[in-house]
């Protein structure tokens, strides 16, 4: 039986934008798991701050962890005799004719970022997106998805000063609607993937040419902008560089996840490929799995792609790479840390990498030990893959104590030392482990169980949930 989280007062944040929807929300959920699935996960309410407009605002004073930027949709997961056609024209037949008539809400989860931003609130971070959603349906369920968990929604689009955001030339009465993305599966349990976003040489909100006063007070307000891949196909590359200059500007951290779309974007149109270029320079986080650093770098070893993007970076201070079920590795200018995953059963996929994001925010924001932070993302990813899809199913802060107390670390001794041996350099590395703290040859060793002992009072568990076995 599930336990239930007393939840904290909140203080609902102004909502920006043309809605007239409540402003604190509740998280998203995945795609795959949204067939006949039972909501069972309870919310953390966390307060969210309101907002003020001022330069140069120092780190202590930002009030807000964690901001998204775009990449707001709903996800629609349908059942369905046989996926879409190839054709281009005919999968917008398909779409349409979906589209006519909303499926049943029982199908409908939140998507995108609000992914990450869930599992950071759960993490007991503040939170908000950025993005547009609309007046309709969908707009409502996704507004109250994220108000149920305690993030705040800034529009970015602004009832008083909308002329001078968007390029009217441009734009056409659909594209306010929300994005959906139809998660569509056949009888074989093959997935098929249709947006509006995918028929258009334009992003979905090309119209949004600058950044309104909402969306800057946010930005100026938050401690980490997080932006991936994907908000490419929201929001035009310019608009996106823009809210970049604006974070640089006033002090906020950049996190940057380029995924897929990184290899698609370097190849892309000019502007598109500035834009990653620009990102990838400026940002103080880059989170890549290996196969992406190796597409953008052209270096297969994780250790050395990750140093590859230091050297071109200019306010690069981590990069990340996610080995998968293996474990991740932070590399910086002058160290390197690796922590192993942890053995779990895994049921789906889907969100593990914009939980992780989440955590890795969560060590950054509190300056964490480096092997520490990585535990504690790896421990989230995890216990998001031991659920059914992303979203409102995202893990939960009890699931990430429970896998953290279990201390049941897949390592692989032989994988990360034949990685380890190649990079041998006078930076420091460290290499989270089940054995007592010391020294193996070049590596420093930290016994997980300090690890643990450092971790669990941090994340402040109800006392009702400290008690509960494991």
């Amino acid at each position: 039986m599930p336990l239930s989280v007393p939840s904290k007062t909140l203080t609902p944040p102004v909502l920006h934008g043309p809605s007239s929807f409540p402003s604190i929300f509740k998280p998203p959920c995945s795609t795959l798991h949204l067939l006949n699935r039972a909501f069972a996960c309870k919310s953390l309410e966390i307060a969210a701050p309101s907002l003020s407009l001022h330069s140069n605002v120092p780190p202590n004073s930002k009030h807000v962890d964690v901001a998204t930027l775009s990449n707001l949709c709903v996800d629609i997961v349908l059942n369905v005799p046989q996926l879409p056609p190839p054709s281009p024209v005919q999968r917008k037949a398909f779409m349409d004719r979906l589209a006519q008539s909303p499926p049943d809400k029982k199908y409908w989860e939140a998507g995108g970022n609000c992914n990450m931003a869930i599992a950071a609130a759960r993490l007991g971070l503040n939170c908000i997106s950025i993005g547009h959603v609309g007046n309709e349906i969908y707009g409502k369920f996704l507004s109250d998805v994220l108000h149920d968990e305690g993030i705040g929604l800034v529009g970015i689009l602004s009832k008083d000063n909308s002329d001078n955001i968007i390029d009217r030339s441009s734009s056409d009465n659909g594209s306010y609607d929300t994005l959906l993305c139809w998660v569509l599966v056949d009888p074989l349990q093959r997935h098929g993937f249709c947006s509006r976003a995918d028929f258009s040489k334009e992003p979905a909100f090309h119209w949004m040419s600058k950044l309104s006063s909402e969306v800057k007070i946010a930005i100026e307000n938050s401690k980490v902008l997080f932006c991936n891949g994907y908000g490419f196909d929201e929001l035009s590359p310019g608009a996106i560089l823009l809210a970049m200059e604006y974070a640089v500007e006033v002090g906020t951290s950049i996190f940057f996840d380029p995924g897929p779309r990184g290899k698609e974007l370097s190849t892309g149109t000019p502007d598109e490929q500035r834009a990653l270029n620009q990102l990838l320079r400026m940002s103080d986080v880059i989170l890549l799995t290996s196969d992406e650093a190796e597409s953008l770098t052209g270096i297969d070893d994780p250790i050395l792609a990750g140093q590859e993007f230091l050297k071109r970076g200019i306010r690069t201070k981590w990069v990340i790479v996610k080995m998968g079920s293996k474990g991740s590795i932070i590399i910086t200018a002058s160290s390197i840390a690796c922590a192993p995953g942890f053995k779990v059963n895994v049921i789906d996929t889907v969100g593990c990498g914009d939980s992780f994001v989440a955590a890795i925010a969560y060590g950054f924001i509190h300056n964490m030990p480096l092997v520490n932070t990585l535990a504690i993302a790896n421990a989230v990813g995890a216990a998001t893959a031991m659920g059914c899809g992303a979203g409102r199913n995202v893990a939960t802060l009890e699931k990430v104590v429970d896998l953290i107390r279990s201390s049941n670390l897949s390592e692989d001794d032989e994988f990360w030392f034949d990685i380890l041996k190649k990079n041998v350099v006078s930076q420091e590395i460290t290499y989270l482990s089940n054995v007592m703290n010391g020294k193996r040859n070049h590596l420093n060793l930290v016994s997980f169980d300090k690890v643990v002992s450092e971790l669990l009072p941090r994340l402040d568990l109800p006392q009702t949930i400290r008690n509960v076995s494991t």
